[in-house]
């Protein structure tokens, strides 16, 4: 059972709001140049005012070497060229919010690109001087400092490399991703005031809120010990001074109505709901959700630790299925291994398309009935499955870390197919895109699932406009045979059979959706969800 929340209220959007999650890189090529931008977005509004949206997230758009996909950020107030311009970026928010929709744009304060002016002069100062105190620059060990200064894992699943590199002077410096992707030291001074600077900078340009990528990493213990088999506190991951961080932002996001999301992958429920309290972060991203297997037993333990989670600081729980980062719902779905774990990534794995496909429309209307907001990762409301990508086009970091045996995160990147007659799929007109786009992807364009009443396009647009039926209270769960999820919420009932056989639905007035037909006998098929009238 779910907690009632507070009465909602225009501040209060974000408590049920269905976010889409924008790849600005393979959303849209408004110039023809084979890479997504801004006035490609700005061309498509239209369209997601169309499939009802309340925000949207943009991946960081800002000036970056694109090492890490935008996650190594060069200049923070600056729009990479390869996206458009400043202005043009106020223009969309404008005109987003024109549409009722709103902008969340994404902050990555654990590090920088190896471009940030900040690390150019730490580079050129030397060492000891004040520009390297800004990040971890340490002496190694060894009789020749020869060895890195600490045994810390790369977070690049995988991975076997360093998080040190060192520099010709000696020096080694810290990075838990790429090397193009310095840690700053959270300690300092001014790295607290230059991100609350950064905040400031786009609330004023009339974001509505920030996604913060890897929340829990940012602090660590300043003697930058060894990790210690079962570590506590640990030295880079969840360490108390971050909430004193976090609290200080939230003032800032207070004087602006903003709102804070957070990537906080942890286990401890208790740590997890600690970033959530009233004066830190508003919501946090739910991975237990979205790495569960498609078991109903497992699920209905994913919500309900989730809601109970969530419970104690009365903030909404986030459904998402999938993002930039993990293997697409379809896909995954499709598979003997139903969950998500980076560290199975391989490459062949057997799918079966039909069955993930089927899968994932139930899916979506499950996470779209449960109590909190939605996050929908683009091309999931075109049933997108996870693209072959060639070797030699593959362009991700967590690839070539992995020494080739994961084939990173690009399956789920490739640009979207948006009219099936057109050139590159309607992505753009004139140059291949940055990534390939698969033989079939004009079967899933836009322009012919608008068409298609039974399309996951036409799914995804009539469940988002339905699903206020199920109000803003808690949640309750019903009797059902084994294999089934059953679920009320105000005069609305969501059922889900996971089970090998039709299941019969519970008592209703009305069917209001399925996510595939019932069958000759009124009963829900297997891998089928359906919305309920009471």
């Amino acid at each position: 059972m779910g907690q009632p929340t507070p009465a909602r209220t225009d501040r209060d959007w974000w408590r049920d709001a269905v976010i889409y999650q924008v790849y600005v890189r393979s959303f849209a090529d408004g110039d023809g140049d084979g890479t997504g931008d801004l006035a490609g977005v700005r061309a498509r509004l239209p369209y997601l005012a169309e499939l009802g949206v309340d925000a949207l997230w943009f991946t960081p758009w800002y000036l970056s070497p694109l090492k890490d996909g935008g996650y190594d950020v060069a200049d923070y107030r600056t729009i990479d060229p390869a996206f458009g311009t400043l202005a043009e970026a106020e223009k969309l928010i404008a005109e987003a919010a024109g549409s009722g929709i709103r902008t969340i744009v994404d902050i990555v304060p654990n590090h920088v690109s190896d471009q940030h002016p900040w690390f150019r002069a730490a580079l050129a100062a030397g060492p000891g001087s004040p520009e390297r105190e800004l990040f971890h620059f340490r002496p190694g060990r060894g009789p020749h400092g020869e060895l890195p200064p600490n045994d810390w894992p790369s977070q690049f699943a995988g991975s076997t490399e360093p998080v040190w590199t060192r520099l010709p002077d000696g020096d080694w410096y810290l990075h838990l991703f790429t090397p193009e992707q310095p840690d700053l030291n959270w300690a300092h001074p001014a790295v607290r005031r230059e991100h609350e600077e950064i905040l400031r900078f786009w609330f004023e340009r009339g974001v509505a809120g920030v996604r913060i990528d890897s929340a829990a990493l940012l602090a660590k213990d300043p003697d930058l010990p060894d990790l210690a088999a079962d570590p506590e506190p640990h030295p880079f991951l969840d360490r108390d001074e971050l909430h004193d961080i976090y609290r200080s932002w939230r003032r800032v996001a207070d004087e602006y109505d903003g709102v804070f999301v957070g990537e906080v992958w942890l286990p401890d429920p208790e740590r997890f709901a600690r970033y959530l309290r009233p004066d830190e972060l508003h919501t946090a991203f739910n991975f237990s959700f979205l790495t569960c297997p498609w078991d109903a037993g497992r699920l209905r333990a994913a919500i309900d630790t989730t809601l109970a989670e969530h419970a104690p600081v009365g903030a909404p729980a986030t459904w998402v299925l999938c993002n930039h980062d993990v293997t697409r719902t379809v896909t995954r779905y499709g598979r003997a291994d139903t969950a998500f774990d980076f560290a199975t990534k391989a490459f062949g794995t057997p799918t079966d398309l039909a069955l993930g496909t089927r899968r994932a429309r139930a899916a979506a209307l499950l996470s779209l009935a449960l109590p909190g907001a939605v996050y929908l990762y683009q091309g999931e409301e075109l049933g997108l499955p996870e693209a072959g990508i060639p070797l030699e086009s593959i362009q991700d970091p967590m690839h070539f870390r992995s020494g080739g045996t994961d084939p990173g995160r690009d399956g789920c990147r490739v640009p979207l197919p948006w009219a099936a007659d057109l050139p590159y799929a309607g992505f753009g007109s004139r140059e291949e895109p940055w990534l390939p786009q698969p033989a079939d992807w004009p079967s899933y364009a836009v322009d012919r699932q608008r068409r298609d009443p039974h399309s996951m396009l036409s799914l995804y647009r009539t469940a988002i406009a339905l699903r206020r039926v199920f109000g803003d209270g808690p949640l309750t769960w019903l009797p059902a045979p084994d294999g089934v999820l059953a679920f009320a919420r105000a005069d609305a009932l969501c059922v889900v059979n996971l089970s090998a056989t039709p299941a019969p639905l519970p008592a209703h007035s009305r069917l209001l959706l399925g996510s595939g037909p019932l069958d000759d006998t009124g009963r829900l098929p297997r891998d089928t969800a359906a919305w309920l009238r009471v």
